[in-house]
């Protein structure tokens, strides 16, 4: 992006960007902060991160990842070379020259939007605000945040956006424990208040990425976010429903899924599963839905999505159900192995994760539930801890039905299917299993 005339403020920032003395503030220090401040610090700039969660600092300051897609090797370097540096004293964040806000953005239960950890970093901010500054969010939120919520509240102090300081958007595009794109070489979208804004917000992401797409706007850069997730939202939920027809017409939705896949053009594969998961997918698209019913305007693809992958959870234990019943068996007083609790393969997040809802309509049910997770060995459901158990023969064998909620990389399926009486597979993790297929029931 090309700017004729910047702000004094804006060219020296960008000055100090250049010559990579811009200290880099990172509030929350989660699977979004963490990689950000290894990335900023391997390319060079200094970091320091605040999370008020003392046991973050502390790990980081001893060398120690809590995040997957960082190991130790990699934060203990950054650390002993002086570039990373972590605290929960936010009266620092006046030593910062860009300041990045990574904090969850949940929903309440009425499905609005909790903006409130975004509310709190900026009050923390706002105290210590001084010109010069970039705040950049990139928490995801609903189109409009950086303009009606951020730029107001740090204006209060009588500093002007866009002239004393700069704010701008990002969106993170994480996806925890993809093999191929990591925080480094994902593109970064930005867009900023003002063109001093992008320009300033620009230049600090160029410093540390290879790959930066400017948007026009904050609230542009807001509504790519939302688009991305939104697509994935809509598109799983329509494979869903595909499951459900196939199901009703006797198919094998997985065969019909991977025949279409062979078309090189115009089609793109999603999978069913049990439902839902994580912080972005089951989230983002309510933040568009809520911004738009305030305008008098019904999204009604993303709410018909949201139904049906709301719906899987219940999907899943009615069909496992119905082939009990056919073994002459009810699910009351059935023991139910549920095999991964994790939102997604390969990674230790829990949140969102379906396995929650199978959980608790099993248990409604009456079914004895346990479980099993490479990365997970203590799970909650409704304030009460599921019984953990090991995944071995005598364990699969001691269970009426093994049901695979999240299809880990590290499990031996082949020995699954070998121990286990019946094997629901909500997944298709069995798919390469070949022996012994009348033990296992697909969605």
């Amino acid at each position: 992006m090309t700017v004729t005339s910047l702000p004094d403020a804006a060219a020296a920032l960008r000055e100090k960007i250049a010559n990579k003395t811009a200290l880099v503030g990172i509030i929350g220090l989660g699977y979004v902060g963490l990689p950000l401040a290894e990335v900023f610090a391997r390319e060079g700039f200094r970091v320091l991160g605040f999370d008020v969660d003392s046991r973050k600092p502390e790990a980081i300051r001893a060398g120690r990842s809590y995040i997957g897609d960082v190991t130790d090797g990699q934060l203990k370097a950054q650390v002993e070379a002086g570039r990373i540096e972590a605290t929960t004293d936010f009266s620092r964040l006046s030593e910062c020259d860009a300041i990045l806000i990574c904090v969850p953005t949940p929903l309440r239960k009425t499905l609005d939007p909790d903006i409130s950890y975004i509310e709190d970093s900026i009050e923390r901010i706002k105290p210590r605000l001084r010109p010069g500054q970039l705040v950049i969010l990139e928490s995801t939120t609903y189109p409009g945040t950086t303009d009606e919520v951020i730029v107001p509240a740090l204006e209060k102090g009588g500093l002007k956006a866009g002239r004393d300081f700069f704010v701008a958007f990002s969106p993170e595009r994480v996806d925890p424990s993809n093999p191929k794109y990591r925080t480094d070489n994902t593109p970064k979208v930005v867009g900023g208040y003002s063109p001093a804004c992008c320009a300033v917000s620009e230049a600090l992401y160029q410093g540390a990425l290879p790959h930066v797409h400017v948007v026009s706007s904050a609230q542009a850069a807001e509504m790519v976010k939302l688009l991305e997730n939104t697509f994935r939202l809509i598109n799983i939920g329509l494979v869903n429903e595909f499951a459900l027809i196939c199901d009703k017409l006797g198919l094998n939705v997985w065969e019909i899924i991977d025949a279409a896949a062979t078309k090189p053009f115009g089609f793109m594969p999603f999978y069913p599963g049990p439902g839902l998961g994580g912080h972005c997918i089951p989230i983002d698209p309510h933040y568009l839905s809520w911004k738009l019913r305030s305008l008098n305007f019904f999204t009604r693809f993303i709410d018909l999505a949201a139904e049906i992958n709301r719906g899987m959870p219940a999907y899943v234990v009615s069909k496992l159900g119905l082939v009990l019943n056919e073994q002459g068996k009810a699910i009351k007083g059935t023991k139910v192995l549920v095999l991964g609790v994790t939102y997604k393969k390969d990674t230790a997040d829990t949140r969102e994760s379906p396995a929650m809802d199978v959980i608790e309509v099993l248990e409604a049910r009456g079914a004895h539930v346990s479980f099993h997770d490479p990365y997970v060995n203590v799970y909650e459901v409704g304030g009460q801890q599921v019984p953990y158990v090991p995944l071995t023969p005598e364990t699969l064998a001691a269970h009426d039905v093994v049901l695979i909620v999240t299809d880990h990389s590290s499990v031996n399926y082949d020995e699954v299917v070998r121990h286990a009486k019946l094997v629901f597979d909500a997944r298709n993790a069995t798919k390469r299993v070949a022996g012994e297929r009348a033990k296992v029931v697909t969605l």
